[in-house]
């Protein structure tokens, strides 16, 4: 059955006709968004759902989504997504970071020109019929200092644009590394630097704890006197009141906003100040940035829904569609191995040690992660998926380090998966064969060959004679026909492991049966999924 699709928001024709021609079910109902009722009452159908603004995707929708699998936002913004209720859910969140990044850093540029030469002003001034050529003295940006927070994609695009007008770039960001500033030519700054040393100020950073009001009232008196404000970015990263209060005071001389804490923004305390200048968030808006999102969004989602790729994901590590095709049977590794893992434990799990080797550890190491910890928490809950194995680990206090290895035995490359407990230590091992199947290669440090199929008995006894037969002659007595089956020991009379991997689930009475011959000092069925 082809993936169903929800379009609850006004979205390109072009790009729903992407859905279609890649073979999704699409629902192109662009008013949907707008009631919540309606849209939790039908949210259950599908795959994924693709927003703009209007749609507000809260824990009652996702409570409602019982198969939804991802959301995307055209657009850079998810404030209109509960992203910790999606993660908790197993839903992945995408934007579309790329498609607007143009037209947001122009409206940036834009509005600095405009409250540099208080251009709104004087064009209502004009219009008005008056000619007060002597009240609307502006400045230059030539040689001026533009001091960016956030030196990422749209404020790389700013820095860029700064430069053709000839002004000094100053940027504050704590991931710009010092060979990327020289690269892009600007100096690399701390905060209070750029404080005091910008003519204009632009913000260029998402919303987060970290950035919410970092022009604070405090950091704003720290400004250079007659500096210009300009925010294109988001609401709440500057506080309104207080800047209120230095324009009036004449501190600060000019600010240009494009977003507000709260929007619509019906009032606020920069309204009708002088030299402000106030658009409704205008920064996307243009026709060559809606049609871009919307296709970039279409093609995202129809990608993962097909392919399994993951791209400009929130709340998991993203996938490209040519790591999906070499990644694929080394994802489905790592899940076997945290499954294995998982379905061996009993006891409350402390931490989680993954150890990459070889060809293994030059993949894409944060997904192989998130399938690991997917397949140890489903013992526990069967519902959890990559996107929400992490939050359910964290919730739980459950340490995960990993290790990387250049190639250090005979396979290309191998995963190791280690479950720490108060009372043990479990591990098992795995590779990916030519043939694209995976293996599990060693349990609890005994070398074995065993391919990984949905039905699987895993015993432990001492090595004596007669275990093969026991086993076989149990699994054939209870009609359970054994289809692969794979032994291991460390030693000559040591401690002797079996993998059976049978083709259906091992009865209850069977396993009793093996427990009587006092032969065996564990005996545990298996199930994965090997769809």
């Amino acid at each position: 059955m082809a993936p169903k699709v929800l379009v609850s928001d006004k979205l390109s024709e072009t790009a729903v006709q992407i859905f279609r021609d890649r073979g999704i079910d699409v629902d192109f109902m662009p008013d949907l968004g707008k009631d919540k009722d309606r849209l939790a009452a039908v949210i259950g159908q599908y795959d994924g759902l693709a927003i703009r603004s209007a749609t507000k995707v809260t824990p009652t929708i996702l409570e409602a989504a019982t198969k939804l699998k991802v959301i995307a936002r055209a657009g850079i913004g998810t404030d209109n997504i509960d992203k910790e209720a999606a993660s908790k859910k197993g839903v992945i969140v995408m934007n579309t970071p790329f498609g607007n990044m143009i037209t947001t850093a122009e409206h940036a540029i834009a509005m600095m020109f405009a409250v540099a030469r208080q251009i709104p002003e004087a064009s209502t001034s004009t219009h008005a019929g008056k000619w007060e050529k002597s009240k609307f003295m502006g400045t230059e940006l030539t040689n001026k200092v533009l001091g960016v927070i956030g030196a990422g994609n749209i404020g790389g695009i700013v820095c860029d644009r700064a430069h053709g007008l000839k002004m000094k770039v100053v940027a504050y960001d704590p991931y710009l590394g010092e060979e990327k500033a020289d690269k892009m030519g600007v100096e690399k700054v701390e905060l209070d630097a750029l404080l005091a040393r910008a003519d204009f100020i632009t913000l260029h950073v998402p919303l987060t704890d970290q950035t919410r009001n970092i022009l604070s009232r405090e950091n704003l008196a720290k400004t250079k006197k007659g500096v210009r404000i300009i925010n294109c970015a988001r609401g709440g990263l500057v506080d309104e009141e207080a800047l209120a209060d230095l324009l009036k005071s004449g501190h600060i001389a000019g600010a240009a906003f494009d977003v507000f804490v709260n929007e619509p923004a019906k009032e606020n305390a920069l309204f009708n100040l002088p030299n402000v200048v106030c658009t409704p968030h205008l920064g996307a808006a243009t026709s060559e940035a809606q049609e871009n999102v919307a296709l970039q969004v279409a093609e995202q989602m129809s990608n993962y829904l097909l392919t399994g790729a993951v791209e400009n994901a929130l709340n998991m590590p993203s996938v490209t569609a040519e790591e999906a095709k070499i990644m694929g049977p080394w994802i489905k590794l790592a899940d076997h191995l945290g499954s294995f893992t998982g379905q061996m434990t009993d006891e409350p799990i402390k931490a989680i040690n993954i150890l990459y080797d070889g060809v293994a550890s030059e993949m894409n190491l944060a997904a192989l992660n998130c399938s690991v910890v997917a397949g140890i928490m489903k013992r526990a809950n069967p519902d959890v998926n990559m996107v929400s194995a992490p939050v359910v680990a964290k919730e739980r206090g459950i340490q995960i380090s990993t290790t990387n290895q250049d190639k250090s035995g005979s396979f290309d490359g191998y995963i190791k998966v280690t479950v720490v407990t108060d009372k043990r230590e479990r591990s098992v091992a795995g590779t990916v064969f030519s043939d694209g199947k995976p293996r599990f290669i060693q349990i609890k440090g005994i070398n074995i060959d065993a391919e990984v199929g949905a039905h699987m008995l895993y015993t432990t006894n001492e090595d004596v004679p007669g275990i093969i037969g026991t086993l076989g002659q149990t699994m054939g007595e209870s009609g359970v026909n054994i289809a692969n089956f794979t032994l291991g020991r460390t030693a000559a009379g040591g401690e002797a492991i079996a993998l059976l991997y049978v083709d259906n689930q091992v009865p209850a009475d069977a396993r009793a049966k093996l427990a009587e011959t006092g032969y065996f000092t564990q005996i545990k069925p298996l199930e994965f999924d090997v769809s």
